[in-house]
């Protein structure tokens, strides 16, 4: 008994300690968690400030006297405006702001006509009235959420009106000033609103179309920046070694290059929705292509789809040796580099907003093509297999390995020999010796029979270099979409003399920076 407790006391010591040693590491790792953040996107900082100065100039109709008299105790919906209303952007803002000051006057209004209709009657018809029509316009207004260009755009109005209409017309019943409550509280909301509208548009603003238009150009970027990467790492001089885990899958610099352009889907339709509402800020007064900028998104993705498969080349149980892989590589290699150029080209042209090159696709990118052509021409033993006698020697070479690694196993198995003799546990034995062989012999089996193929030494080099193929097809589609953009937009002219193509390494936008930036409706 005394043995249990000291163990328990111990384990107790033990636990004491380890939350005493992350309690004190608490304040250095929050704050470089939050100084991480704010080094991300230092406009993170602003919009805090700004949420800060909105909410302490709205608490000055609490604060001040003469302000409090005139408005009394509603001003805590203008407290309620600023922090549901105020958002990173100033499209988000404008969206939810004007969401919320349409769907607050449409409410009142139709709230107003119901208690109009609803007094010329007794009080008895009027309970009567006021419960049809809370069902018919509540029914009413949550069918109009489910057509998607409500739901789209005026879904969080349609909510502020079932929530405004029935505040008012349920409250009317029993409450005689009502309407100058409603009053009161259109006007505070109004207040907030208007806080909320200048501190996004005036006060260091954010506009949710330069960020739509930085992601494209980031998202082209670092898909080059994965390719070069991708090729580079399969032409190394050491042996690849299959990675499964995916631990350091954030630090790997091709995994951060198409990540963004994988999962930007949801981000891209919002930021497009939230930059149509914006006021034409640029020096183009006509609508802007927002939803091309979309489009071009979901070719990117495509794009980034050949990458991923790309990338798990590299992570594959079966390898081209590196003796075959040597005599392909400066092919691949400039074939990938030429890819990656005209996608900084596509880049720069969006970033500086003008039309992209007629030569993107430059002559030395077909060289590269022909060049890898030949090179797979010059090698037609690797493809047309040169393994034909060894096939029955691989298969008895599997078959005795697998026949040694299971001896090796069941020697693990086995249990003491008083056990092993006594005729009940036979069966048991002899099933578990099965089952441990069924588990030997299927993966051994399985990858020796796959090397034995008179394909297997080309076979996972044909898979890269089709997939590198594969990219320069991609290529031409997200050509023409970054031209289509060019021509929508209204991008100015190509001027050869401008070309500036950066080989620099873009800065790409992880998951947290997008799912961080995004509104908060919009991120739920």
């Amino acid at each position: 008994m005394s043995v249990l407790m000291v163990n328990e006391l111990e384990s107790v010591k033990i636990y004491l300690y380890v939350l005493m040693m992350k309690a004190k590491r608490f304040p250095g790792l929050a704050w470089r968690t939050m100084w991480r953040v704010g080094k991300e996107d230092p406009r993170r900082v602003i919009h805090s400030l700004k949420v800060g100065l909105s909410l302490t100039l709205v608490s000055l109709l609490y604060l001040m006297e003469p302000l409090f008299k005139g408005i009394g105790s509603n001003a805590i919906w203008a407290v309620m405006t600023v922090v549901v209303v105020l958002e990173f952007t100033a499209g988000a803002t404008l969206c939810k702001g004007l969401n919320r000051g349409l769907g607050t006057l449409a409410a009142g209004s139709l709230a107003f006509l119901m208690e109009f209709i609803a007094t010329e009657y007794g009080r008895a018809f009027r309970a009567i009235f006021i419960g049809v029509a809370v069902f018919v316009i509540g029914a009413a207004a949550t069918y109009l959420r489910f057509l998607p260009y409500i739901k789209k755009n005026y879904d969080y109005g349609v909510v502020i009106f079932l929530l405004t209409f029935n505040l008012i017309t349920v409250s009317s019943y029993r409450v005689d000033n009502v309407l100058k409550i409603a009053h009161d509280r259109f006007y505070t909301i109004a207040i907030g609103c208007g806080i909320c509208l200048l501190m996004s548009l005036l006060v260091f603003p954010n506009w949710s179309g330069e960020d739509l238009h930085n992601s494209s150009v980031a998202k082209l970027e670092g898909l080059a920046m994965s390719i070069e990467a991708c090729v580079s790492r399969y032409f190394k001089d050491h042996e690849l070694e299959p990675d499964i885990s995916r631990d350091k899958s954030e630090e790997d610099p091709i995994y951060m290059g198409y990540k963004a352009v994988v999962d930007s889907k949801a981000y891209d339709e919002t930021l497009a929705l939230h930059a149509s509402w914006e006021p034409r800020h640029s020096r183009h007064c006509y609508r802007y292509p927002w939803q091309q900028y979309v489009k071009l998104g979901a070719v990117l993705r495509s794009f980034g789809y050949t990458v991923v498969a790309l990338h798990g080349c590299l992570e594959t149980e079966i390898q081209t040796p590196r003796s075959v892989r040597a005599l392909f590589k400066d092919p691949c290699t400039r074939l990938a580099g030429e890819v990656s150029k005209a996608l900084r080209e596509l880049a720069d042209s969006i970033r500086k907003r003008r039309q992209c090159s007629p030569e993107v696709l430059s002559d030395h990118l077909h060289e590269a093509l022909h060049d890898l052509n030949a090179a797979l021409k010059s090698q037609p033993r690797l493809f047309i297999g040169s393994k034909t006698n060894q096939t029955s020697n691989m298969l008895a070479l599997a078959a005795a390995t697998a026949r040694q690694t299971t001896d090796k196993h069941l020697s693990s198995v086995k249990t003491d020999s008083s056990a092993l003799h006594e005729w009940k546990l036979t069966k048991r034995v002899s099933e578990k010796t099965k089952e441990a062989e069924r588990k030997v012999l299927r993966p051994t089996l399985s990858k020796i029979a796959i090397t034995s193929l008179e394909f297997s030494e080309a076979l996972p080099f044909a898979a890269f270099a089709s997939l590198l193929v594969e990219t320069v097809a991609r290529l031409d589609i997200v050509i023409e979409e970054v031209e289509e953009l060019g021509r929508m937009a209204s991008f100015k002219e190509f001027d050869p003399d401008e070309i500036t193509v950066t080989c620099e390494k873009p800065k790409v936008e992880t998951a947290s920076t997008y799912n961080n930036n995004l509104p908060s409706h919009a991120a739920d």
